[in-house]
């Protein structure tokens, strides 16, 4: 059944278009005049079903591509420039101005997320709220590494002040799942640390930085942050071709990571902040708790309709319990609320991209034809903009479901007897992010947790895969990421250590001293943050 236009409130109705005419480029909100392209939202604001046009964006070129890569080059100046050679509380105060000023764009940006991207009401409500912790948390954790490195190091008669400078120039890309929260996960870390950005935001979730602009505009120096709009290989290429930029950073696939990383001319200079893809299992033992476990496989495969780099895409469930898992696995699916984002208990909603339908139902196909069976009634049910969750079992290896990360709703379901074959499965597979593990015998789990370990980066015992709290490491094996993200980590990824020494003398110590009594250099300071 399509959602149609009576189900929308007054408070979420599109009133008016957001036609987005200008970009940030060196301190400046360029008009743009020339090709747009029109953002639809796969949500019908109408009896029939039709797509709802939401506005529109500046399609830019190479040219503005290179304008803005000029503009983030010239504000770090080569490392000279007023942004890396700042004090850390005065770029502390740059944040603090900024996150201020986005939080009064909370309603416009939240209302944004669930049209662009159809994510719920209370979890874009919480992706907003979590982008502003994490902001906050990053300027304490910043102030933190600050207060650690107000110190002098001594060893072999050296002095050394060691301290954490940026490495210079980022292209920033966020995702369309989390358009902000993860998007910001890379961009504030970076800015902070003393990096100027060239930002492009996802290609579902763009308008949604637009009530932003001005707040990044006029929060930093100039040139410190770029943001630009259009076709992530027309304006990534030639930036990347310049061979001037100093840092990937990405959340994406690791096709698009590795087409960028092979354009940069130098991939010797090129540091890599990248959360790719990864195709999460879940393994249920014979003692797990079959309700606990059930509730969790479904928060860890279609909350927002399974569309999260740490679902659960596959799920191992010991064959002694595997039909009683399944009926209850897929009965509780099939009483998962389908609705448009704001309606209350909706779970599952419409699909930002209009072909994942169609390509959800050829994996069902392709399984189907391989000798699995749909168990939900509800699995299949297609609408114009979504696919009720399927839950395919049994799953074997030949079939494109179990290859493919779907990125979508459907739920494929393996059958093991010895514990050894998912072992063996996740030691095959090109990725590794995480695992849930589903059980209470420790003389079990705890062979099997030291195994995971050293096959994933993170183990969820009894519970499903998520990336928070954000203050713990978010990041993975193989072909899932590169480099580490969380408050803690993303502040080394978009750093590195630097620092000044001398030898143990008098005549050193003389100039050290006036140095600190001075106050005249911001890197040599002994100076508090509190």
């Amino acid at each position: 059944m399509n959602l149609t236009a009576v189900e929308i409130p007054e408070t979420y109705k599109i009133k008016t278009l957001l036609h987005q005419k200008s970009y940030l480029v060196n301190g400046e909100l360029k008009t743009w005049n020339g090709e747009t392209s029109e953002v639809y939202s796969t949500i019908s604001s109408t009896e029939d079903y039709k797509p709802t046009l939401l506005g529109s964006i500046p399609t830019l070129g190479k040219t503005e591509a290179l304008e803005a890569l000029d503009s983030a080059l010239g504000a770090f100046d080569k490392g000279q420039g007023l942004w890396p050679t700042m004090k850390v509380e005065a770029r502390i105060k740059c944040m603090e101005k900024f996150v201020e000023q986005m939080k009064t764009k909370r309603d416009e940006v939240v209302k944004l997320i669930m049209w662009e991207i159809g994510k719920t009401l209370p979890d874009s409500e919480k992706e907003f709220d979590r982008t502003v912790d994490y902001i906050y948390d990053t300027i304490e954790d910043y102030k933190q590494l600050d207060r650690d490195s107000a110190k002098f190091e001594k060893h072999g008669g050296v002095y050394a002040h060691i301290r954490r400078g940026p490495l210079g120039t980022v292209l920033c890309l966020g995702p369309y799942n989390y358009p902000l929260n993860e998007t910001f996960t890379l961009l504030i870390p970076a800015l902070i640390m003393g990096n100027t950005v060239v930002f492009k935001p996802a290609k579902h979730g763009v308008l949604l930085i637009s009530p932003l602009l001005e707040a990044f505009q006029n929060s930093f120096p100039k040139g410190v942050v770029n943001i630009i709009y259009g076709r992530g290989r027309v304006l990534a290429t030639p930036i990347m071709e310049s061979g001037k930029v100093d840092v990937l950073a990405l959340i994406g696939n690791s096709k698009s990571a590795n087409a960028l990383q092979s354009a940069h001319p130098k991939g010797n200079r090129l540091r890599m902040v990248l959360g790719l893809e990864a195709k999460n299992p879940a393994i249920v033992l014979p003692d797990a708790d079959l309700d606990l476990a059930v509730n969790e496989c479904i928060a860890g495969t279609l909350s927002f309709n399974g569309q999260r780099c740490t679902a659960l895409k596959v799920v191992y469930v010991h064959e002694s319990v595997a039909e009683e898992f399944n009926r209850r696995f897929s009965y509780a699916v099939d009483q998962l609320k389908f609705g448009n984002p704001w309606e209350a208990g909706a779970k599952l909603t419409p699909l930002p991209e209009s072909d994942k339908p169609a390509y959800i139902q050829e994996l069902i196909d392709d399984a189907q034809e391989k000798g699995a069976s749909i168990l939900n009634e509800k699995g299949g049910e297609t609408t114009d903009n979504f696919i009720f969750p399927a839950v395919l079992y049994p799953v074997n290896k030949d079939m494109r479901v179990y290859k493919e990360e779907q990125f979508g709703p459907v739920v494929p379901v393996m059958s093991f007897k010895d514990i050894q074959e998912p072992l063996d499965d996740m030691a095959e597979s090109d990725y590794g992010q995480q695992v849930s593990l589903f059980g209470k015998n420790v003389n079990t789990l705890a062979p099997l947790i030291d195994t995971l370990v050293n096959l994933v980066c993170r183990v969820n015992l009894n519970s499903s895969c998520q990336r928070g709290p954000d203050v713990y490491p978010f990041t993975g094996r193989k072909d899932s990421a590169y480099g580490t993200l969380s408050v803690h980590d993303a502040l080394r990824s978009f750093s590195i250590r630097t620092f000044v020494a001398s030898k143990d003398n008098a005549y050193n110590k003389a100039i050290l001293n006036e140095l600190l009594d001075t106050k005249a250099s911001n890197f040599i300071s002994t100076d508090y943050i509190l």
